[in-house]
């Protein structure tokens, strides 16, 4: 897989040509660029898609005004120290936004979204991926709570979600654990035939799920066990989308 790192501080592009090549050694780092000006130029010579890698703040202006000046192909993962630029961030290419000091399970996550949104991008335009990356989902959760270490699969989570901006598992037991994920990064590494996104605030399981119904204005109410206080509403934008996936089931 070829990928693109912008960023124009030097031990930062190093770090993170070190953490791509740890993650997922069939990346191969193509080229590092440092500015907007050396950004547009190489784009207007190699238009084929690749992965991207791209600071916001650059050396000569926002990483944003390449994409005003030049039709840039392929996912972008957005490597940044501020918070404040990710709705902008994803009206662009962007698959993931990574806070520095960017974490290895961060983009283990992005790579694994990156994998499930763009199927076709990984397997067709690319070179390879790894098959860690592309076949395989994250099947067992490390839990620590305390002094105490816990470990669940998959299939003994009900679902996952957010309250009071912190991210929480509950068990097929009903008990609740607290989990150092956000749930965008939860569902990048979870199996999407298995697990739906229901809103911001809740990832469950298919099996959890025990009634469904309409309501108004298209939107599907879904109650899911064990019970939870957390809003499980599917929009009318996403209504259309669980039924495809009910239909996987």
């Amino acid at each position: 897989m070829k990928a693109i790192i912008i960023e124009d501080e030097l031990p930062a592009s190093r770090r993170l040509s070190k953490l791509i090549s740890e993650t997922d050694p069939n990346i191969e780092i193509e080229k590092i660029l440092d500015s907007v000006e050396s950004s547009v130029e190489w784009f207007k010579q190699h238009p084929e898609p690749r992965l991207l890698f791209m600071d916001i703040h650059l050396s000569d202006g926002s990483s944003f005004e390449i994409f005003k000046k030049v039709n840039v192909q392929g996912p972008v993962i957005f490597t940044t120290a501020y918070n404040e630029y990710a709705i902008d961030a994803f009206k662009v290419n962007s698959i993931d936004y990574l806070l520095k000091p960017i974490k290895k399970q961060d983009l283990e996550a992005a790579l694994f979204k990156l994998k499930n949104l763009h199927p076709n991008f990984t397997q067709e335009q690319l070179d390879n991926v790894s098959n860690e990356h592309t076949t395989k989902y994250k099947e067992r959760f490390v839990i620590k709570f305390g002094n105490k270490i816990k470990t669940l699969t998959a299939d003994d989570i009900a679902y996952f979600y957010s309250k009071d901006k912190l991210s929480f598992i509950c068990d097929t037991e009903g008990r609740n654990y607290p989990f150092d994920m956000s749930l965008d990064k939860i569902e990048g590494l979870l199996n999407p035939d298995i697990f739906f996104r229901v809103n911001r605030q809740i990832l469950t399981h298919a099996k959890s799920i025990v009634d469904i119904q309409t309501s108004t204005k298209s939107r599907i109410i879904l109650t899911i066990q064990p019970a939870t206080n957390i809003e499980s509403i599917i929009s009318s934008e996403r209504s259309s989308l669980f039924k495809k996936w009910l239909k996987k089931e």
